[in-house]
This record gives structure tokens, sequence and C-alpha cells, in this order.
């Protein structure tokens, strides 16, 4: 038996998320069917993260047990061959230690927002980005997410389905930066809330029209309540971006 870690890059708008669901297409059904043409076992694959419906991943990192001989690379390349027309591509493909788990030995998670603030309607981009099309003020923007940076209680920004045993996490990062049309958010921490990052982001959004400052931000926060969330951001500009491991 071999662990293999991989690294996986995928399309979330075909899929109800990362994890396998009895309603819908997920994106670990898809690797899982395609490990299983090629090995013919029933293997497990575990991420460092789930993901909703319509997100996306750039470089999501993932695990799984196989007893088959086989090298990472023609692993990788078989996967690669098997799993289309899915929008899935293995990236990477290592042998590992038994001990460690793409979930439990990940040490950070990065994601990344991305907003098109233009007034025309997105075509090529059209689920892979949210349109805003009032002006944003990133700057304010920026100022107003280091309010949420640390340790806090992010009750306000925790989805009523959360299954996490507590709301108080330490976020490492949170930035805001403009390129060209593009507005991207970049977070980083140990572990995200289940729709965290689409909260700050929604909310965010309201201080880059106006709509609320950052005090009215910092209410938000303070408030320990959902009741008080502005806005969720939708799940088209949502991007897993990496996971950070000791060594």
């Amino acid at each position: 038996m071999t662990r293999f870690a991989f690294t996986v890059e995928f399309d979330g708008r075909p899929f109800m998320g990362w994890q396998r669901q009895a309603h819908g297409p997920s994106v670990q059904q898809a690797i899982e069917d395609a490990i299983h043409a090629v090995t013919g076992e029933n293997a497990i694959i575990h991420a460092a993260g789930r993901t909703d419906a319509g997100v996306h991943g750039r470089a999501m990192r993932a695990h799984a047990d196989i007893e088959k001989p086989i090298t990472p690379f023609r692993l990788m390349e078989a996967i690669n061959a098997t799993i289309r027309p899915h929008p899935v591509a293995i990236l990477g493909c290592e042998a590992v230690a038994d001990d460690w788990h793409a979930r439990f030995s990940c040490i950070g998670r990065a994601y990344e927002y991305r907003i098109v603030n233009r007034r025309a309607p997105l075509t090529f981009e059209s689920g892979l980005a949210w349109r805003v099309t009032q002006a944003l003020d990133v700057a304010a923007m920026h100022d107003a997410a280091q309010s949420l940076v640390g340790l806090h209680d992010f009750t306000t920004f925790r989805s009523a389905h959360c299954q996490s045993a507590s709301p108080v996490k330490t976020l490492d990062r949170l930035d805001v930066r403009r390129e060209g049309e593009s507005v991207i958010v970049a977070a980083a921490a140990r572990s995200f809330l289940h729709h965290q990052v689409r909260s700050m982001v929604g909310c965010l959004a309201l201080v880059g029209t106006g709509k609320w400052t950052g005090m009215d931000l910092s209410r938000a926060l303070a408030a320990k309540d959902r009741a008080e969330l502005g806005l969720n951001a939708p799940p088209d500009g949502l991007y897993f971006m990496s996971a950070r491991y000791d060594n």
C-alpha cells in the first residue's frame, strides 16, 4: 500500500462541491472513479479542505492509499487521461509517508476571491468571478479588512450549517488589491469556517461601494451574530489556492 499525495486543479461549476454527494456530482467522486478505472481499487481521496458547490481549486492537496504498484508519474498521467471530460486535473503526484494526511497534517490554507468590477456582463468568466457593477474603493476595503485579521469569534461570518466545534479562528492575512478591472481578496489561515471567506468578501464589497464603513464591519464582527451579516458573496469567485505543511 502506497500513500500518494496529489495537487488538484478543478473548475467547480459542474460540481456540488469537493465532497461526494448523494444528490449530484462532486470532485471527490470524479477522482475516485478515475482511480478505480486505473487501479480497480475503491480508494478514498482525502482533501486539505472542502469546497462548496461552484467553488474552484487552483492547487487543492489530497491523498489516497493505493495497493497497485505504480509510479507517481504514471498514476498522475492515467488519472488525467481517465477523468476527462470532467474539468479536473492532477497537477502533481508523489509518494508520501503513511502518516501524512492532506487534511490533518495541513497547517495553513489560502484562498483568493475574484471580483470583476465592471458594468458589462461576464462572458468568458461567467461562473468564475463575481461581477460587481458599482465602483469599488479597494483602499477602503483593504483598510477595513485589517480589523478581521487575528484571533476573533467569527460567528457573524459563519454559515448556520458550519460543523466546526468553535467559531473562534485566527485569520493570518486578509488583503485586497486591484488588478485592472479585477479586485482580488486574498485570505490565509490555519483553517476557515464554512462560508467564512464568502461572508467576509460580501461585507468588504459593501465597504467598497460605500454602503458600509470600516466601523460597520467591526460592529458586525463584534456582534457575533449571523443576523448582522451584510452580504454573503456567491461561490463563483472563490478559489482554494494552496495548502501548507511542515517540511
